[in-house]
């Protein structure tokens, strides 16, 4: 479940924005509580804490005092936007120079893309 190659609160605050990028966490959407995600994945509270407050500090989330913690409106634009720069800084650099190395053009890539099927929309 969590992997040695990056802190597990770190870990953790990726699936809850890839809970939010993949619609399961909307806006106004309440987090689980601490103590809940910290007995379902047998965590310590201080760990799931911190992943919760770098989602407050990015403001995706915000602390109802008393009520929990909620997805903000507006969170997953900003995903979206950071996530897309993100890709086209340091993963699309690597992937073209790749695409070169290998001599594939535009048509091989896209005849071979996974949604290029009879009857898609492309």
């Amino acid at each position: 479940m969590w992997n040695d190659n990056a802190p597990i609160y770190r870990q953790l605050k990726e699936r809850v924005i890839g809970m939010m990028l993949d619609g399961l966490l909307k806006p106004g959407d309440a987090l689980p509580s601490v103590r809940q995600v910290a007995a379902d994945y047998q965590l310590n509270p201080i760990t799931v804490s911190r992943a919760y407050q770098e989602l407050v500090d990015e403001t995706l989330v915000e602390k109802r005092r008393g009520v929990g913690m909620y997805v903000t409106e507006g969170a997953v634009q900003k995903l979206l936007a950071s996530e897309r720069e993100r890709f086209l800084r340091e993963e699309w650099p690597a992937m073209v120079e790749r695409i070169r190395r290998l001599g594939l053009d535009l048509d091989q890539l896209l005849r071979a893309s996974p949604n290029n099927e009879p009857g898609s929309a492309t």
